[in-house]
């Protein structure tokens, strides 16, 4: 995949269902029609970098349910974070949110992910394919960065390292059966009429097969608006609940358009789009407000400043 600086590859034996790599992103080129992409659930990613001794930033997988062999050709340091999974790493059973070493030869092996949608794999080094416009993040969008995992390919492991794992275990709550995302109105809700905002929070939306890494779009109740017709094309953000002519929400994901011409009625809180990527198809998440920053008794539920609907597009 790119020249081998340290000679340590990792070898993909079976690619899962369409992993890829992903960093933190590609954010400050949306005036290139960049979308910042990365992990779809950094929080995960993070982890699973701090647990090797990685960088938070570091390259590493993300998996579709798992379905992953690896076979490493060197003494290696894993982790796996975000959907728990099944795993055996030279036939040894692990468990997830641990450092796991394996010798030369060994495979480590994911089986179908129990709960949650991406698992992350993380290698001591840190991936080490080609940076573009400064990530080694695939964009399924633009088609920016490495392609998908395919069988016998090499994944070149670097040496950017931060220290010795420091932990044993990094427990983590369980995902919620039905997760519930904080949302701020805007910024074109005045789009839709009164009820369709209490609408979005008021019932379960499924998550439908046609989900990727750009956007999940949810089976619900219609959200009605007041005036027909559609926008010029406008900035959007990750979190963005665009509003086709079905009146059923997307919601943006990292891989999202950085312009589109639908209305967006409302913006997930950025802290919960992580639950929101763990979601898988068929399963339900619900909405509600959030209140805006500086409301009275806010202070635990107010999006940051970075997080309203009208944020810096990255």
């Amino acid at each position: 995949m790119t020249a081998l600086r340290t000679g340590r590859t990792v070898r993909v034996l079976q690619p899962g269902y369409g992993a890829t790599v992903q960093d933190l992103g590609r954010p400050g080129h949306g005036a290139l029609g960049v979308s910042p992409s990365g992990a779809a659930d950094p929080d995960s990613l993070r982890l699973a970098n701090r647990l090797v001794g990685n960088e938070e930033s570091a390259a590493a997988l993300e998996c579709l349910l798992g379905g992953l062999v690896l076979a490493f050709d060197h003494h290696a340091t894993v982790a796996l974070t975000g959907a728990p999974c099944p795993a055996r790493a030279g036939g040894r059973p692990v468990g997830p949110n641990a450092p796991v070493r394996l010798a030369p030869g060994e495979q480590l092996r994911l089986g179908t992910a129990t709960d949650g949608l991406r698992v992350y794999v993380a290698v001591r080094g840190g991936l080490d394919t080609p940076a573009v416009l400064g990530s080694r993040s695939t964009d399924t969008l633009s088609g920016l960065g490495p392609e998908r995992l395919a069988a016998g390919g090499l994944l070149p492991v670097g040496d950017r390292t931060t220290g010795w794992p420091a932990v044993d275990l990094a427990p983590r709550r369980a995902l919620p059966a039905e997760p519930l995302l904080r949302i701020l109105p805007g910024p074109r809700d005045d789009w839709f009429t009164p009820a369709a905002l209490a609408a979005l929070c008021a019932a379960p939306y499924t998550v439908t097969e046609q989900s990727d890494r750009i956007g999940m779009r949810l089976a619900g109740p219609a959200l009605e608006r007041v005036r027909p017709g559609e926008l010029p094309s406008e900035g959007t953000v990750a979190g963005a609940l665009q509003v086709p002519p079905s009146g059923r929400p997307i919601l943006f994901l990292a891989d999202h358009p950085v312009t589109g011409g639908y209305p967006v009625i409302a913006v997930v809180h950025e802290d919960d789009l992580p639950l929101a990527a763990q979601t898988r198809p068929g399963r339900t998440l619900r909405f509600r407000l959030a209140q805006r920053p500086g409301a009275p008794g806010t202070a635990t539920d107010s999006p940051s400043p970075v997080a309203s609907p009208r944020r810096k597009i990255r």
